[in-house]
Formats: structure tokens, sequence, C-alpha cells
């Protein structure tokens, strides 16, 4: 039993490394202002090709339904208690990223290696959903974290095939609302796995509850810098500022990662709240972009490759204020949606789209003094 135990987890250690690519490497984070405001965001890191992200609307009461299960039929199907604001991928119903009227914010980041799903069954196929659909129902039905963790296990995760990849996401998903209680949620060897995460950060594999052991082997990093030293008769200073971070990993893995996230976002400038927290946090994550040198040598047939960077966009929300704000790849220009200016109740049946990048022809400012 020992010697299986040890392949399985060399196989898993294994995969892990092969699907870990730097160019799906997304990174969340969440913080706190003076005034309460909570702003959770995230990068979304895929170098592979274009997802071709949208922003999207989905009506209050708009009937839902998972994608089509395993074996050909259908699977959980419900309506909407709670209309949303989302970014979905490549023209499908499939959210990465959503904020409900109520303020609850889930995203999906990437879990290759360890991801492992109940086992499909079709007398189950009306609780059933594929991994895509997780964001979808939990943003159309819940108004905090222990709602979700309250009735998550009433549903089972089974694996589904996403075509854009050829095999079930792999992915684990974060869960923020406005009092900034935050749940991590993860399938490992077919079984719901829930952990509390007051550090609001994410990262990819291996699971969350490692990346929290592995905070143990950073216990020196610190704001401020190191004090002098006397050795022997030597005075021995620090080379210059920054000496409480030495030994910060810079690397792109998901560990590494991690690390820094939970170091840049628990030293983070105090802010008072609103957009000045919402800048903070833009600050701390364009550490986290990854370059297109990451891109895949091969793209899969009828999808595009991309143009300027690895990370494809980066959005906060303020779940205080209920503004969703992003910036993209193409345009460095942070755009908002104003959801409390959005009717849930008033678009009907139909779901709204609109593309997450835009042509900007002005995007640079001529500031070029003149005489």
């Amino acid at each position: 039993m020992k010697i299986v135990a040890i392949t399985y987890c060399m196989a898993q250690l294994l995969a892990s490394i092969l699907l870990s690519q730097p160019g799906r490497a997304c990174t969340a984070i969440t913080l706190q202002g003076a005034d309460g405001t909570v702003v959770f965001g995230r990068t979304m890191e895929w170098a592979d090709f274009d997802l071709e992200p949208r922003f999207t609307l989905v009506p209050r009461g708009l009937a839902l339904a998972s994608v089509v299960m395993p074996d050909g039929k259908a699977g959980a199907a419900w309506h909407a208690k709670y209309g949303f604001a989302g970014i979905d991928i490549l023209g499908q119903p499939a959210y990465v990223d959503a904020v409900n009227e109520k303020g609850l914010t889930v995203s999906m980041l990437y879990f290759p290696g360890f991801a492992v799903y109940q086992e499909f069954n079709p007398a189950q196929a009306g609780i059933s959903l594929s991994p895509d659909d997780v964001v979808t129902w939990i943003a159309s039905n819940y108004a905090s974290t222990q709602e979700v963790r309250d009735s998550i296990s009433k549903v089972r995760v089974v694996p589904v095939v996403q075509p854009a990849l050829g095999f079930a996401t792999p992915a684990h998903w974060i869960v923020t609302d406005p009092g900034k209680q935050q749940i991590v949620i993860e399938y490992l060897g077919g079984q719901l796995r829930i952990y509390d995460a007051p550090l609001g950060v994410m990262t990819n594999a291996p699971p969350y509850d490692w990346h929290i052991t592995n905070l143990r082997n950073y216990l020196n990093l610190r704001a401020v810098a190191w004090t002098d030293i006397r050795i022997a008769d030597l005075d021995i200073k620090p080379l210059g500022v920054g000496s409480g971070m030495i030994g910060l990993p810079g690397d792109f893995t998901p560990p590494s990662r991690f690390i820094r996230a939970t170091a840049f976002s628990q030293t983070a400038c105090k802010t008072t709240g609103g957009y000045d927290t919402v800048r903070e946090l833009f600050r701390i994550l364009d550490n986290f972009n990854v370059p297109i040198a990451a891109v895949a040598s091969t793209i899969p047939p009828g999808l595009k490759p991309l143009e300027f960077s690895g990370t494809q966009y980066t959005t906060a929300v303020d779940l205080k204020h209920m503004i969703f704000y992003y910036h993209t790849d193409s345009d460095r220009t942070v755009r908002k949606v104003n959801l409390k200016a959005v009717d849930f109740g008033a678009l009907g049946n139909k779901i709204m789209h609109q593309p997450l990048r835009f042509k900007e022809e002005n995007a640079v400012v001529d500031v070029t003094p003149k005489p």
C-alpha cells in the first residue's frame, strides 16, 4: 500500500509539472479599505490562445442549465435567483468570473494535475454540473459565502469535456462576499474540499492547504528592512531598501506566486476605500503579468493566437460600491461597470454581451510640451 501511495503522489506531482505551464498562471488577491470596502481581483493568464473574453449581464429569473452531461443528456437546471455580471470565454456560457447583485463574487482558477471530480451517475444527472457551470451556479443562487458553503454539497461536479481543451477543465474556485468572508472550493480524488481563505489569496496547483503550509517556509519576510548587525569588528548594513523581502521567490510557478501575492497583499499601502483600494490592488497584480513568450507552440483549430500578453485581463471588483473594474492586455485603460445602475430584473430573458477589449485609437495621450 505504501508503494502505491508513493506512486500515486509522484504521478500527481508529475502531472502538475507537465500541466502547470507559465501561460496558465492566474493569481487572485483581496484588499480592504479603511471604510470597509472589500476589493477582490485576479489576473487571467492564459497564453495558449485568445479566450475572447466578454463582459456579460445575466438577468434575474433567467432559466439556466448545465452543459450536456457525459451521456449526452441534460444535467442540472434552475432559475437565477440573482442576476449577475460576469466574464465568459470562447463565446460559450462558461463563466470564469462573476459578481451578483448581492455582492457575492466567484472566480475560477486553473488547477491542473490535482482536480479530480465526482464520478458521473446518470441517476443523479439532475443535480450534476460540469466544472464550467460552477461559477454560474454559485453566482445565480447565493448571497453569501456561508450559503455557498452550506449548499455546494447538494450538487455534483462531474468531468464533462471542455471542447477547447479536449478534457474536463481542471479548476478550483474562490468565493468572496462583501463581509470579506472567503472560501476556496476544490475537488480532490472525487471528494469535495472547502477551505477558509482568510488571506484572500489564490493561485493554482498544488491544493490550497499545501500553499498555506508552504507559507511556513517564509516567516522571515516582512515589509521593513532588517536592522544592522555587528560581526566581530564589522558593522554589516543592508545594501538598500527591501532587505525584509530577501528570499521572496520571483518565478512564475503557482507556489512562488502564492507567496508573493500573500507578501504584497499583507504589506499593501493603507487605503481609504473605493477606487483608492482598487488602484492599490491593480498596482499589486501588475507584478504578476506573464509575457507572451509563454504562448503555446500549437493552437487548437478555430482559436486565435494572442497579440500582446499572456495576461489577457485583470479585474478588481469593489463589493461595497458594486463596481466592476478591469483592464486588458491590449489596453491598460481601466474600465468600469457600475452594477448599481443595472436593473437585473428588467433585462428580460436576454443575456447581454459586450467585448472585454475595445479598439482604442487614442489610448496614448501626446503631452509633448509646446513653446
